[in-house]
């Protein structure tokens, strides 16, 4: 009878230790899988260099989804694809003048938001430091959208072509990091900084510099 309770204790601690192998096995394929989700958030954007005055921050949102490629427990790639409203908020130092010339605004007297609209494809290495928080880095492509000056940003009506239409750049190249915070079920939380490294324009050494916080779901 003893025999047969150590035969049985044994058999049952070999039972549950292959049943949580098994478990362990699973959760390490589950989380070497491809996955997907989408995110979205606001975006707080300005550029800096030369040939702007006193800009501030353009207050706007970005939106797109993402795919993770897990390379190790604590490491993956992911590739994303977002349109992103970026530019800058500033007050001209040249008066706001009408089609016929009349003088609507004094300099300095009002607001001008230069409005650069791109799709962002960030490609980023992401660092898991523990579970649900993550660190990622690496380079962005961006491409261009829509330039375009708004004198009246809150009132809508005041779009025209911004100066540097004919000589903007189509193509930015930038880097971005940032930190992500997700739940089990899925949620996240994001925040990331992104600073372009190439000129906005051909003619002017302007720079794009936003701040994202966001939320999405990863399937």
């Amino acid at each position: 009878m003893k025999l047969f309770k150590l035969l049985s204790v044994g058999a049952f601690m070999l039972g549950a230790v292959t049943i949580a192998s098994a478990q362990d096995e699973a959760t390490n394929e589950n989380s070497m899988d491809i996955s997907f989700g989408v995110k979205g958030g606001f975006n707080f954007a300005t550029v800096d260099g030369d040939n702007i005055e006193s800009a501030n921050a353009r207050t706007n949102f970005h939106v797109g989804a993402f795919v993770e490629f897990p390379v190790a427990d604590i490491f993956s790639l992911q590739v994303e694809a977002l349109y992103s409203g970026q530019g800058a908020e500033y007050s001209p130092n040249s008066p706001l003048m009408s089609e016929t010339g009349e003088i609507l605004a004094e300099a300095g007297t009002y607001n001008t938001e230069l409005q650069l609209d791109y799709i962002n494809v960030p490609v980023l290495a992401k660092f898991y430091i523990f579970e649900g928080f993550s660190l990622e880095a690496g380079p962005q492509f961006s491409f261009l959208l829509n330039d375009e000056f708004d004198s009246k940003p809150t009132d809508g009506g005041g779009d025209v072509p911004s100066p540097f239409r004919k000589t903007a750049n189509t193509f930015e190249f930038g880097m971005a990091g940032g930190l992500t915070f997700q739940t089990n079920m899925g949620f996240f939380a994001t925040a990331r900084y992104i600073r372009g490294l190439s000129d906005i324009a051909d003619d002017v050494e302007l720079n794009n510099a936003v701040f994202q916080v966001g939320v999405g779901y990863k399937f």
